[in-house]
Parts: structure tokens; sequence; C-alpha cells
């Protein structure tokens, strides 16, 4: 039987995961503050007011930006509070919901990353807006054994993190998910209807342990499996509490 193995949340785009023991998934969003904030870079653009889907190279990524993976991140819900760690000690500490604290860790990132930033980067955020790659509020799902089919042609590990999922799924065939779009799944309660599958980008290269380019993903994906997708995106339907070992299943 498969089972959901693990779940993830990206607090701040381009950032660390941080693992949930439990999340409530609801219809329609995101897990809650999935990539609520982002890190801007070139010209303001972002309008809090009136906010709208930039592609992911408005903001910092790990596409473009691999230093990013060198930190360790916590986000602290109830205070709005990011934490960044480097080599095991602390490097900041923000309150992303004032001025000052979004100051704090803008000067980080113009420190950390120098000459890189085209511009001056701005924390953003709006309230229940979520930075993800895609416009509409999906959750993304990793198939645990077609990484390990990946591993099996790359001939060296891979670490489920670089395709930055939310939630990791064991116990299914390789490859199953990409005849699932349309289709209704169950996680536990939770039931979600299978929307599209995930076109992968160069920000899987990075690995996620060393902050090096030590892969080209999205070109073995193209050559090895026909496509360069990897996971597919869920479109939440009816919403409920999950935790890691919820049963998965194709119900439709």
């Amino acid at each position: 039987m498969a089972y959901l193995e693990s779940l993830y949340r990206y607090p701040v785009k381009g950032l660390s995961p941080e693992k949930l023991g439990a999340a409530q998934l609801n219809a329609g969003e995101t897990l809650f503050n999935d990539r609520a904030y982002a890190v801007e870079q070139g010209a303001p653009q972002f309008d809090a007011d009136a906010p709208r889907h930039f592609p992911k190279i408005k903001f910092l990524m790990l596409m473009r930006d691999e230093k990013l993976a060198a930190l360790e991140t916590r986000f602290d819900d109830e205070t709005a509070t990011l934490t960044i760690h480097r080599g095991g000690k602390q490097v900041c500490r923000a309150q992303l919901s004032t001025p000052i604290g979004r100051g704090i860790a803008e000067q980080f990132f113009t420190a950390y990353l120098g000459p890189a930033l085209p511009g001056k980067p701005r924390v953003v955020s709006a309230p229940g807006f979520n930075f993800t790659d895609v416009p509409q509020k999906y959750v993304s799902l990793i198939n645990l054994a077609s990484v390990r089919d990946i591993e099996r042609v790359q001939g060296a590990a891979v670490d489920p993190l670089r395709f930055r999922g939310n939630l990791h799924v064991e116990g299914l065939a390789p490859w199953v998910e990409k005849d699932w779009t349309g289709r209704t799944l169950a996680i536990g309660p939770v039931r979600a209807r299978v929307a599209k599958q995930i076109v992968r980008c160069a920000a899987t290269n990075v690995n996620p342990a060393t902050a090096e380019r030590d892969m080209r993903l999205p070109q073995l994906l193209d050559e090895a499996f026909g496509a360069n997708l990897c996971g597919v995106y869920l479109d939440i339907i009816e919403g409920g509490p999950v935790t890691p070992g919820a049963p998965v299943a194709l119900i439709d």
C-alpha cells in the first residue's frame, strides 16, 4: 500500500524546506505558509496591495542562486520570524512581518550574495498569497520510486529534496504518477484532483546538502525518460489533516 512518507513546506521561496510532523490541507489552498514570502531581486514590481504571479526568475531561487542551498532556515508562524543558520551557526534572525525585520533580512542577502544580485533584494509578501512556480494554489507530490529510478540512470544518489515537493509518497511503482492527470487521489481523509505533471528547471541540479551544481537532471529526464517531468501538482478538493503514514490511493 502506498503511503505518505513525509511532508515539507518552504516558507520563503528559494530557501530550505521545513519537515512537518502533520499538516492541514484545505480545499483550493497550498500548505499553510508554503512560499508565503519571497525575496524579490531587480527592479521592485511586486505590489502587496494587488499581488499577482511573477515568473520564478523575479525572486531569489536555486536555479540561479545556488548559494542559498548552504543556508538552513526555520520560520516561526506565530511571530513570522525567519532564522538562518550557515554551518551550524546563526547568521540572521528577522521578523518578516515588520519593516525593520525585513530590512535585516535584506541586508543579510545583500552581503551573502554580493555582486550576484542585480539590485537591492526586497522581502515581499501579501495576505493569502503564495509565491509558487505556477499561479494556481497547488500542493506538489513526489513519487520516491521515480526518484530512485532517476538514481538508477544517474548512477548516483539523488536527494528527493532537489525537487522541492510538499508530499513525498512511498510504495508506488516508478512513474505511475504520469498517468494520474485528471484523476482523484485520496491522501488519508483528503481528496485531491491531479492537475498536471511538473516541469523541472535547473534548480534540481543543485545539491541541497553541498550547494554545488553537480548534476544535469532536466537533461537526464529528457533524454532517459522522454520528458523533463518529475512529480505532479494536486488541487485539493476536500481538505483534512494528514500525517506521515497516511494511505495514498487513486479512488476514481
